[in-house]
């Protein structure tokens, strides 16, 4: 359903980074039921938006006054000192928080806790982000139809949300989704 060119369809500014992710975000959404053209196409403009289109698998760090809440915040898990900064967003899907780094890690078999920048990697980050959809039901959003919900679900807003819409039609139109 999707190879390079698709990729780059989809995230012209993905360059190069469509042939490094290709191979593992089919091997990952193949493994995660994100296997029809809504949910794929949902699934790469969030994915898009999230990484700058591949670019980014780390969160910029500032940090900013948002960053700074992540420190102590006991709903994510970041519990220790310097957790807020060690557990910054990573992957392509921005996985937060001790607490996910440790859920996703048990899901992935790395131990993402002692080693975070694994989520760096494409084949980790790739599959980090697919862990994550699967783990908060995310298909149900792409078949319905609700990118405001799948947005606010993973984003916890509406945060980018032109960006993710313009990647969304890219998608759709691409992977040859009716509207």
């Amino acid at each position: 359903m999707i190879d390079a060119d698709k990729l780059r369809a989809i995230m012209p500014h993905a360059g190069a980074r469509a042939d490094v992710f290709v191979l593992p975000l089919i091997a990952v959404m193949d493994a995660y039921a994100i296997n029809t053209p809504p949910r794929v196409a949902a699934f790469m403009a969030q994915v898009g938006h999230e990484s700058g289109q591949l670019r980014r698998l780390r969160e910029i760090w500032g940090p900013t006054p948002a960053q700074r809440r992540y420190e102590g915040r006991a709903d994510i898990g970041n519990t220790e000192p310097g957790d807020g900064k060690r557990f910054m967003g990573r992957g392509l899907i921005q996985i937060t928080g001790r607490k996910n780094y440790l859920l996703c890690g048990f899901a992935l078999e790395l131990d993402l806790v002692a080693r975070p920048e694994l989520l760096e990697q494409p084949v980790a980050a790739a599959a980090s982000a697919a862990w994550y959809w699967h783990n908060r039901s995310l298909n149900r959003y792409a078949d319905a139809g609700d990118f405001v919900g799948l947005t606010r679900a993973i984003n916890g807003g509406t945060n980018g949300i032109a960006d993710r819409r313009a990647l969304w039609g890219r998608a759709k139109t691409v992977l040859g989704v009716q509207p």
